[in-house]
């Protein structure tokens, strides 16, 4: 037990060498600072994925070509509607529908810009508007057939965000020389990139690019309660129809859980990594605090004699040091959460206003509370060496040191 003695003579000291008492706080609350952020944001990021899964996500798969980007014609083929109709008779699909993707000219107010424009049948939009999150934030959905209409991303109706002046409901575009009236916008997704997409029925965009003739990228609702044997269903169906044998495919087929599985890996290895990096700054600073100590235990030889002279046991003087080091550590601790706190929060805060919405901090009672008692072991275990350097000094030496 530490008595009100040790705590008080400890806080005494400690404040009478503020400034080398404020350096080694610094030196742990940077290191404490860097890894609340970084796990903040990885919180949040893993909450971000995580929300696909209960967000209707777990029962979609994608096909697509191999060696194309997505966008219609970006590879050496694409998927045809034969394919469509292959992964519809497919056993453990319920629903299915094709998605066109390209690069359209967008005009308005005399400025003309370059984005992707999305076409897809409105009466299976369900499919798309589930998998990618999108949600209508005004005006209407696509009816089926409609010509010359068109939802757009949340950015068109931010000012200076992609036009001088945001548009509204009923504004009209041109979208490839072509007349165009706005009926509705999606709310924000959380990238510049989807947040500035333009969505069509198949019938307009096939207006607009008449030479369309690949899909792409298919997108399918099956039984959840064997994803991966309808995964390979599909596979299956595909390259049956295809002509192909296993192993020369020329499409993919993947179900969002892998797909999520796969982007959780990578954030694992990411924010492991930047993890580590803010480690061997604590490290660092675990050092400098041992530093600290050894110095202080070297100035006040004499002081440990008279302390042991009039009774202190080995115990005391070891608490002693060891408690003003670990509240060095929890100072820093407490001090290195709140900073990271409001730096994790202005940041999110930037990051939204800048389009990246789904780039925010994840908090949890674990993540204040482990930090703050990690930066108090660190003080504590980078002096205990000191402290038992100090605890087992001869009182006798101890009074004649110089």
């Amino acid at each position: 037990m530490i008595s009100k003695e040790i705590i008080k003579y400890s806080l005494k000291h400690l404040s009478k060498r503020k400034s080398r008492s404020l350096l080694t706080i610094i030196s742990i609350l940077v290191g404490i600072t860097a890894v609340f952020i970084f796990i903040s944001f990885g919180m949040g990021l893993y909450s971000y994925i995580n929300s696909f899964v209960t967000s209707g996500t777990a029962d979609k798969v994608t096909i697509q070509s191999k060696g194309g980007s997505g966008v219609t014609g970006s590879g050496t083929f694409g998927l045809t509607e034969e394919d469509l109709n292959a992964v519809k008779k497919t056993s453990g699909v319920y629903d299915v529908t094709s998605y066109y993707i390209k690069t359209a000219e967008v005009q308005s107010q005399n400025i003309n810009r370059y984005v992707f424009i999305a076409g897809s049948d409105p009466q299976k939009n369900y499919l798309i508007e589930e998998a990618s999150g999108l949600k209508l934030d005004k005006g209407r959905e696509l009816q089926k057939g409609e010509v010359g209409k068109a939802i757009l991303g949340y950015n068109y109706q931010i000012d200076n965000k992609i036009f001088p002046k945001g548009l509204q409901i009923n504004d009209i575009v041109y979208i490839q020389g072509q007349k165009t009236k706005i009926v509705g916008f999606y709310q924000p997704v959380g990238n510049p990139g989807d947040d500035s997409n333009i969505y069509v029925t198949n019938t307009f965009m096939k207006e607009l690019y008449p030479n369309l003739t690949y899909y792409s990228m298919i997108f399918a609702s099956v039984d959840t309660s064997n994803v991966t044997k309808i995964v390979n269903n599909i596979d299956n169906s595909l390259r049956r129809e295809r002509g192909l044998q296993r192993g020369q495919e020329d499409f993919s087929v993947t179900s969002f859980n892998q797909l999520l599985d796969s982007y959780s890996s990578a954030l694992n290895i990411v924010i492991g990594f930047i993890i580590l990096i803010a480690l061997i700054s604590v490290l660092v600073s675990a050092i400098n605090t041992s530093n600290t100590m050894i110095t202080s235990v070297l100035e006040r030889v004499k002081e440990i004699g008279v302390i042991k002279s009039i009774g202190a046991r080995n115990s005391e003087v070891l608490t002693l040091f060891l408690f003003e080091s670990g509240f060095l550590g929890l100072v820093a601790g407490i001090l290195g959460v709140l900073l990271g706190f409001a730096m994790t929060e202005v940041a999110g805060k930037v990051l939204t206003s800048l389009g990246w919405g789904f780039l925010q901090p994840g908090y949890s009672i674990w993540l204040f509370a482990g930090c703050i008692l990690f930066a108090t072991l660190t003080g504590g275990i980078s002096g205990f060496i000191p402290a038992i350097k100090a605890s087992r000094t001869n009182p006798t030496e101890a009074l004649r040191y110089e």
